[in-house]
């Protein structure tokens, strides 16, 4: 096998690689890994806690990069029978913020980017390249929740108000800011063994409404905007939006606008492993330029993944106008 495991940046591991396979998706922070190992009877042991990386050749490469680093043993099974088997479930290190409660206060006028810093140097977090986000947040007095509901929050309000879709990503550089589609090598699906397209009504809006957060006490809210889109085609389907990130009449007028949507259409991909495509990435499927909303990655050689597709404003209704 193409690819290597290393324990405790000490112990390599190939030779006792039986399987691998990687799973990232937009509603989670931590890439995770499930890896299968034949263990001899003379080997060390492998405990949660512990540091791991997983290295492969990229696509059409030379050498190994790392595809998972840094990353950490969370859990572990093993079955003695002739052969010795182990099960290791691993995850990036971001799997700390999404484990991890706090309280934080925010005064108004900074970015998602400068919280990010913020959050990262609080838990001893390697950060790399990280975007100016641009979009300046209000006050935010975060009670007890995970430190990725917060980092979510952030990149939710800077959509609502404008501002382009990021999501957290760990790399071997450090912990990133990565704009949706924004991947500089856009892959062409192919090899597909199993493609499905689903198409649907059931979260299709034809007509917003947004309404001011304040109102009399026996008066109703005030309307800031309506949008209307395919309503002659699809009729109405109505939607009321009130959220406090939204302040202004134009921020209301932008916040509908991106929140109508026609029919959904989504796609379910079986193909030939590209093993770097990771959830957010834009990948080209039969002509059509797509947002990956998760991926499973059967390491091997060659190996195969699956992938769930959708466009790109479908992805921003539903992982950052979401309430």
């Amino acid at each position: 096998m193409s690819y290597e495991v290393v324990l405790q940046n000490k112990y390599y591991l190939r030779e006792l690689i039986e399987s691998i396979s990687l799973t990232e998706s937009l509603d989670q922070i931590a890439y995770q890994a499930s890896i299968t190992l034949n263990i001899p009877g003379d080997f060390p042991g492998i405990e949660p806690g512990q540091e791991i990386r997983i290295s492969g050749v990229p696509f059409g490469a030379t050498k190994q990069v790392p595809l998972l680093h840094p990353g950490v043993v969370w859990e572990c099974s093993s079955t003695a029978s002739l052969i010795k088997k182990m099960t290791l479930t691993v995850y990036d290190c971001t799997i700390y913020l999404a484990k991890s409660e706090d309280e934080c206060l925010f005064a108004a006028g900074g970015t998602a980017s400068q919280r990010l810093k913020k959050y990262a140097t609080d838990w001893k977090i390697k950060l790399g390249s990280l975007p100016d986000t641009k979009t300046r947040l209000k006050k935010s007095v975060y009670r007890a929740q995970t430190i990725y509901s917060m980092i979510m929050s952030d990149l939710k309000e800077t959509v609502k108000s404008g501002g382009d879709m990021y999501i957290p990503r760990m790399t071997a550089s450090g912990l990133e800011l990565f704009k949706i589609g924004g991947n500089k090598t856009v892959w062409r699906l192919e090899g597909i063994e199993e493609a499905t397209q689903s198409r649907t009504l059931e979260e299709t809006v034809t007509r917003v409404k947004v309404l001011g957060t304040e109102s009399g006490e026996d008066a109703p809210a005030k309307v800031l905007a309506i949008a209307s889109g395919e309503t002659a085609k699809f009729g109405v389907l109505q939607r009321i939006v009130q959220d406090d990130d939204v302040k202004t009449t134009e921020a209301a007028k932008k916040l509908a606008e991106s929140m109508l949507t026609g029919k959904g259409v989504s796609y379910s991909v079986s193909c030939t492993d590209l093993n770097t495509v990771r959830a957010g990435d834009k990948v080209n499927f039969n002509g059509l330029g797509l947002i990956v909303t998760s991926v499973t990655h059967q390491l091997g050689d060659p190996g195969h993944m699956t992938l769930e597709l959708s466009s790109f404003e479908d992805v921003k209704r539903r992982y950052f106008l979401d309430g």
